[in-house]
């Protein structure tokens, strides 16, 4: 349930939900709530720019419980288009290497989904922020460097689809932190045969924590009785 943004005190610290516009970047999104508070903000994990909903943020003393907060659980909805690739595994890069889908059927995707449940070895996407030789992997691959990227095991708790909208696929997925959700749109659509990339991602749940008591930026907007516009990355595609 949420607090009432009038009760908290910022500066001596608070837990606070955030629902992360699309387009927006957590760290701006951060930075603004910082600069509305005039307190020390931080936040328990980021999300890409074009996915949207739950972060948690702590702010002031609060702050020092972040690393409690780091690993926990996460739940997604969103979209998959299969019958292409984009190098960003997501829309924020166009798409490429089309081919055809009208031999896909629901049962082949229900099939394959399968191999991504439960213990699954995953490769982070080249634009990503994962770290090599100092520098984040998405800053090498502007570059054009050469990527070396090490499996990372994760757990895909549910991993439930609907097909109703071939070959476009709705999912929903509950899985370990840091498990990169691009990437299984990517391996999916590999191991499929066509192609795939996420197209919409929400998060929903972090932990027992929900999408639906955490505050969207107006509401915020509205509180500290200020305006401002976010940068805003746009698709693709």
């Amino acid at each position: 349930m949420k607090q009432a943004l009038d009760s908290i005190d910022f500066k001596e610290g608070s837990l606070l939900l955030l629902n992360k516009p699309f387009g927006n970047t957590s760290f701006g999104l951060v930075f603004q709530i910082k600069r509305w508070s005039k307190a020390k903000v931080g936040h328990a994990g980021t999300l890409d720019p074009l996915a949207s909903g739950l972060m948690i943020c702590c702010t002031g003393k609060w702050t020092k419980k972040l690393q409690g907060l780091t690993g926990l659980d996460k739940t997604y909805i969103g979209t998959i288009m299969l019958g292409a690739t984009t190098p960003t595994f997501d829309r924020e890069s166009l798409p490429e290497n089309q081919k055809p889908t009208e031999h896909i059927t629901a049962a082949q995707v229900e099939k394959i989904k399968e191999q991504f449940e439960g213990e699954i070895q995953q490769l982070p996407p080249n634009h990503s922020a994962v770290k090599q030789d100092g520098k984040r992997l998405y800053e090498l691959a502007r570059e054009g460097k050469e990527i070396r990227r090490a499996p990372r095991v994760q757990t895909v708790y549910a991993f439930e689809v609907n097909c109703d909208k071939l070959p476009e696929v709705s999912f929903t997925i509950k899985c370990s932190s840091g498990t990169y959700i691009r990437s299984i749109a990517n391996d999916l659509g590999e191991a499929l045969g066509c192609g795939g990339y996420l197209t919409s991602l929400v998060r929903t749940e972090i932990g027992d924590f929900t999408l639906e008591d955490a505050y969207t930026l107006p509401e915020m907007r509205e509180h500290f009785g200020t305006f401002a516009t976010l940068k805003k990355i746009e698709p693709k595609c």
